[in-house]
């Protein structure tokens, strides 16, 4: 009975959500700022709706996994070889810049901070690996509400696959050396390596083995039924990794991504279009949910209580992302309006940076107590202040860069419904 409450909770969580993306949408605002804002207020810090009962349930854990999946495919289908193979070193580039380049400002500004008021400089670094990573659900739903289309989206939407691995693996390597510094058992770099690269050589292995089977498809239904079957495959065998690690480390929508642009690179694109048709409208309600998970353990009363570090955090971040994406933008000679506006792109950060605090906090913890309390404090503080700025900016950019509406008019029952 309990459990039919709570999905009957979180069914009703869903369509508030929805009702609350077409009212900001009516505003000409995307429809994620009022899935995040509904997300906030019915979690458990607020009216409770969706709480900490439905959010720590392992049902519900294993639906978002489900949908995080579902929502890679988005990015995935779009990496299509032959249409990146110009773009190629461009992407690859600038993705590395961004995020690098957001590592040494936020570290160097925190470790002159850190230096001065006397806390251990290793701190910086560990701010500085938490700040380079971007969470792509935001920005990416700001793409598909807002149907936008042009240099800076075709830019961003490869970069949300690689930026995941470029983040993971500069902070993993950052909590392997800070773990060695302060106790005797550090993370070995080989593992390290693996844990980041394990979530796409899943998902590559699960693609290439759902594109043989597409291969020998011939009606939509079946043609379905694998794509179908074999996401769960790939979740299930996610979940079961992430039950065998000492945290929970498995990066779902990377599994999606890398699972779905195998496949989308063995079939046809009269198959792939097929496909993607009908998993448009379940891409829609997967978006709704994750934008949900990730409103709901944000405390909004973290605003008011923000301290200087968060106000640094935030602004240090956001001039190293968008310095690093000018910059790399500008040395591979990226149109103008990449360079000039897809940093406001990456601002979007929530969801991941929570994840890696996470991690962060339960290696401290236990040898620097005083510590883990200043990065779980900053960064869930600066986790809700930043994404209702981040979520408007990233429209910004793609509204200056002339980009809004200018996708194919290909409109889905849940797009009609959230429209822009």
């Amino acid at each position: 009975m309990e459990l039919l409450l709570d999905v009957l909770r979180l069914l009703v969580s869903i369509l508030i959500a929805f009702l609350a993306g077409n009212l900001i949408a009516k505003g000409k605002l995307p429809s994620i700022l009022g899935w995040l804002i509904a997300g906030m207020l019915l979690g458990p810090y607020a009216l409770g709706l969706l709480g900490n009962g439905i959010l720590d349930a392992r049902w519900f854990e294993m639906l978002k996994s489900v949908f995080e999946c579902t929502f890679g495919l988005m990015i995935g289908t779009e990496l299509i070889w032959k249409k990146m193979r110009k773009a190629g070193s461009q992407i690859v580039i600038t993705t590395v810049t961004e995020s690098l380049g957001t590592f040494l400002v936020v570290s160097l500004v925190f470790g002159v901070i850190f230096l001065v008021v006397d806390i251990p400089l290793y701190l910086a670094f560990v701010f500085g690996g938490i700040a380079l990573a971007t969470a792509p659900a935001p920005s990416l739903s700001v793409v598909r509400d807002m149907k936008a289309d042009g240099p800076v989206t075709r830019t961003l939407i490869p970069m949300a696959a690689l930026d995941d691995l470029v983040g993971a693996l500069v902070f993993f390597l950052v909590i392997a050396f800070v773990s060695a510094h302060i106790s005797t058992q550090g993370i070995p770099v080989p593992v390290v390596l693996f844990l980041v690269f394990l979530p796409v050589l899943l998902g590559m292995i699960t693609g290439f083995i759902t594109g043989e089977l597409l291969r020998m498809t011939h009606t939509q239904n079946s043609t379905l039924s694998v794509v179908i079957l074999m996401l769960l495959v790939s979740v299930g065998i996610g979940a079961a990794l992430n039950s065998l690690l000492p945290a929970p480390v498995i990066n779902f929508m990377l599994i999606g991504m890398s699972f779905s642009t195998v496949f989308a690179n063995m079939v046809s694109e009269e198959k792939l279009k097929g496909i993607m048709k009908v998993m448009d409208p379940i891409i829609g309600v997967a978006m709704i949910v994750v934008i949900l998970s990730l409103g709901a353990p944000l405390d909004y009363h973290l605003i008011f209580g923000a301290g200087i570090y968060t106000a640094v955090y935030i602004v240090a971040r956001a001039i190293g992302k968008y310095l690093g994406a000018y910059f790399g933008a500008s040395v591979t000679h990226a149109p103008k309006p990449v360079r000039k506006y897809l940093g406001f792109t990456l601002l979007p950060h929530s969801g991941v940076s929570l994840v890696f605090t996470g991690i962060a906090v339960s290696v401290l913890a236990g040898p620097a107590p005083d510590c883990a309390a200043i990065v779980q404090g900053t960064i869930a503080a600066a986790a809700v202040i930043n994404e209702l700025i981040a979520v408007f900016m990233a429209k910004k950019g793609f509204e200056w860069a002339g980009e809004l509406g200018r996708a194919k008019k290909t409109v889905s029952p849940v797009e009609g419904g959230a429209g822009a």
